[in-house]
């Protein structure tokens, strides 16, 4: 009896043992992770998406991407996603902002926030992973611009500058000590912007210059009044003059004179006056019509053939009425003086007949 119960109860624990075994392979599962884009696999026995994390030691979060949901029921061979989000410090143009993306890489985040790869310049490689800690970014947008730097030709600039000064940077752009720009260096840069960079210089010049000969005058009581013969012309001197000179984009605009030194002085220019009254004319008007046939009205001429002055007179006549006394030749003399000469040959001779051939187109005699 004893021994047929002891068979009983034995058979009893190897079937409970049997189906204790079956109900733990029937709930263990194998079920694929892929978290922020790896993939592992792990065994549960959680019936949930939620508790399959638990599991694994990972948490979802309202800043994260999950699916299935975490109340979804979970099955042996399930895949579970989790992208966790990662804070961004995000500065745009100059401009900071926080964001929280569960994009993969950098190139993925700024698709996220809809910025164009071909119209931004960032500073990481757009293909790096962002840690889970998150980074900081700093993009800016490349925008149009028109530079002009002083005399040179305008061009036209790409660039991702957030400042002027920064744009300049880029673009090698050095500003003298007087140089100026408009906008101001701290100006944010817009598209289509005109920068205006205009060069100022400013120095001192010295320069080598002639100094004119100061006149002098010797009146002379032996020549008619208004005649003048130059003794001398006289010599320029030098000096050298110091100026502020101020050119702007390679124009001089300003000068201003500091200094000059006189290195050698001028010699004077000596001019010898008359101051013999003019004696006094009769018939002028017949003496001008006649000085018009024989000079062109040319009281000053001196053609080289003999003959001088308005009424071309030759030497000896000149000398011999006097003419002497006003100026060594004729042309030299005054119209006056010339006139006053030829009133005495016209009262000696009787007549225009000195002047033949112009008196008698004139009807003189």
């Amino acid at each position: 009896m004893i021994r047929t119960l002891l068979k009983a109860a034995l058979v009893a624990l190897i079937l409970a043992l049997t189906a204790g075994s079956a109900t733990a392979l029937a709930t263990s599962k194998t079920v694929t992770l892929a978290v922020d884009g790896q993939e592992r696999s792990i065994s549960t026995f959680a019936d949930t998406v939620g508790g399959a994390l638990d599991s694994a030691g990972l948490r979802a979060d309202d800043k994260d991407t999950l699916a299935p949901s975490a109340g979804a029921d979970v099955e042996d061979g399930s895949r579970i996603v989790l992208d966790r989000g990662k804070l961004i410090t995000l500065t745009v143009n100059g401009q900071q902002r926080e964001l929280w993306t569960t994009a993969a890489t950098v190139n993925e985040t700024l698709r996220q926030i809809g910025m164009r790869a071909d119209g931004v310049t960032v500073s990481a490689d757009r293909s790096q992973r962002i840690p889970l800690q998150g980074m900081a970014l700093d993009v800016r947008t490349v925008k149009p611009t028109m530079l002009y730097d002083g005399a040179a030709p305008p061009q036209i600039v790409t660039t991702a500058a957030t400042t002027v000064g920064d744009l300049l940077a880029a673009q090698d752009v050095v500003l003298g000590p007087d140089d100026t720009v408009v906008p101001e260096p701290a100006a944010p840069v817009l598209p289509g912007m005109h920068v205006e960079v205009t060069r100022i210089a400013i120095e001192e010049v010295r320069e080598t210059q002639p100094v004119e000969p100061p006149e002098e005058t010797i009146e002379d009581s032996e020549m008619s009044s208004g005649e003048e013969v130059v003794e001398s012309e006289g010599k320029p001197g030098e000096e050298i003059v110091t100026y502020l000179v101020t050119t702007t984009n390679g124009k001089e605009t300003d000068r201003e004179e500091l200094d000059s030194e006189v290195t050698a002085e001028p010699e004077p220019r000596v001019v010898r006056v008359g101051t013999q009254e003019a004696p006094e004319v009769s018939d002028g008007s017949v003496w001008d019509q006649l000085a018009e046939c024989e000079s062109g009205g040319d009281w000053s001429t001196n053609t080289g053939n003999g003959y001088y002055g308005g009424l071309q007179f030759d030497k000896s006549t000149w000398d011999a009425y006097g003419g002497d006394q006003y100026a060594d030749y004729p042309h030299e003399a005054s119209r006056e003086a010339q006139i006053a000469v030829a009133e005495q040959v016209r009262d000696d001779r009787g007549g225009y007949g000195a002047w033949p051939s112009c008196s008698s187109q004139l009807g003189l005699s």
